[in-house]
């Protein structure tokens, strides 16, 4: 299932620049291991043991993954995965 996900610019650097990539995943973790193929160095800023560290935000389609079943959350086909870290300051 073709997916979409968006990188911010802080992470851009990680990506070769990217701010969007294609990749096929039923979930959250094969969307991820998609772009982790392509950009290796994501992995460690997002993810720690497994899991998604404390700080990065991850939405399927606006909703906060973390309020559904995390890394095993379903992305429709043509649907959106969007990476937020959190930013310090305001």
């Amino acid at each position: 299932m073709s997916v979409t996900v968006k990188i911010p610019t802080q992470l851009r650097s990680a990506s070769g620049g990217e701010g969007e990539v294609g990749v096929e995943g039923a979930t959250v973790g094969e969307a991820l291991e998609g772009v982790f193929t392509r950009h290796g160095e994501l992995r460690e800023r997002l993810l720690e043991d497994g899991k998604l560290r404390r700080f990065v935000n991850v939405y399927v389609d606006g909703e906060d993954v973390r309020f559904l079943d995390g890394l095993q959350t379903p992305v429709p086909t043509g649907g959106e995965v969007t990476i937020l870290p959190a930013v310090a300051g305001g």
